[in-house]
């Protein structure tokens, strides 16, 4: 049986503009990978660290949360108090025994992601944002770039996790 192909070999997403086909894309790999490398992952080895390092569950949740983040100021929006909240406890695996309930959030959030993404005029893309409490200076695209990037960097290293706790 075949890989199923990449998403950015796939065409464009419908009413996304062009200019965050690849983000979009990026987006929708990371959920496909992980659905992927955790099919028969041990549930007991959700939260464990190995070698020092973060954790599957961790990665899972830090997906989200960044995600999340990352649109709420593309939206020139502060963070509330339970997205600072959900910040503080991505590393906590309590009332998390298994992966399907944060892969499912994960995905949740993506598509949220994309209907945000349709919604966003691309003469708009350069506008300014900022980031955190020091308003530190990006722009919409920066925004939405780095979530899908960010995305692909945490897939990677989860796989490498998996991996690592699977043999």
């Amino acid at each position: 049986m075949s890989a199923p192909q990449e998403y950015w070999l796939s065409g464009p997403i419908s009413d996304v503009p062009a200019l965050l086909q690849p983000a979009a894309h990026a987006l929708l790999q990371s959920v496909r990978e992980i659905k992927t490398y955790l099919i028969d992952f041990p549930e007991e080895k959700l939260w464990k660290k190995p070698f020092g390092r973060a954790s599957v569950g961790f990665h899972l949740r830090h997906l989200t949360g960044v995600l999340d983040r990352l649109l709420t100021y593309a939206q020139e929006q502060a963070l509330t108090e339970e997205q600072f909240h959900f910040l503080k406890n991505e590393a906590k695996g309590q009332d998390v025994p298994n992966a399907q309930p944060l892969i499912s959030d994960f995905e949740n959030k993506v598509n949220e992601a994309l209907d945000y993404f349709k919604t966003i005029p691309e003469n708009s893309l350069t506008e300014k944002r900022f980031v955190g409490r020091k308003k530190l200076p990006t722009t919409v695209i920066g925004l939405l770039f780095h979530a899908a990037e960010h995305s692909q960097r945490h897939v990677g290293q989860l796989l490498v996790t998996v991996s690592t706790l699977k043999s």
